[in-house]
């Protein structure tokens, strides 16, 4: 049976989503449609305004609603820190940890050659201008340790230290309250690699 072109479109743009296939992309149509209505307008409207709104803050690459997002005009933040980040998700869990009173600067992805995605796709030319502000000390790189959450790492860290800029990287090994028992033999090998003197 040949659906409604309309449905069809609907099912399409629901594709775009990560992780969504087309029974999920079909589901949630159906679901919209036929029993949240009001739910699908206001995703229409969140959707369309978002669009309108939103823009990359011209500092640190974040959606912003203003030019300079609110992390950036903050006086009370660390100027001569630099958080590097891949997505703006990565910057509210490092938000979440109260941790870190520095900037930010958002890739807004990660390099990955078989997917295209090289050095211009993820802004590295915007974060060379911002590290070399003048006022920015040391570079923080909090990329994921994926390959190539790694190799944006090492990339970005191979740039920055020719321009004469300290960088650092997150740590990474046991988890606060995990037992040696229940973690996976490279989480505890590389906790024993980056271990510190106490």
């Amino acid at each position: 049976m040949k659906l409604p072109g309309t449905l069809e479109a609907l099912i399409d743009a629901l594709r775009v989503l990560p992780g969504v296939g087309p029974k999920s992309a079909a589901r949630m149509a159906y679901h919209l449609l036929q029993r949240d209505r009001p739910g699908a307008q206001r995703l229409s409207d969140s959707l369309k305004i978002a669009l309108e709104e939103l823009h990359h803050c011209e500092r640190c690459n974040n959606f912003s609603e203003t030019p300079i997002c609110e992390l950036c005009a903050n006086p009370r933040r660390d100027a001569q820190l630099l958080c590097v980040v891949e997505m703006p998700v990565d910057l509210n869990r490092m938000e979440e940890t109260q941790a870190y009173g520095g900037l930010y600067f958002v890739l807004m992805g990660r390099l990955s050659p078989l997917d295209g995605v090289g050095p211009k796709e993820i802004g590295l030319e915007r974060l060379l201008r911002r590290a070399q502000d003048g006022t920015t000390q040391e570079v923080v790189l909090a990329t994921n340790y994926t390959a190539e959450g790694e190799a944006t790492a090492h990339y970005v860290s191979e740039l920055l230290k020719a321009r004469g800029l300290k960088v650092s990287r997150i740590a990474r090994g046991m988890p606060a309250g995990g037992e040696l028992e229940y973690v996976d033999t490279m989480t505890i090998a590389q906790a024993i690699n980056d271990r510190r003197a106490l």
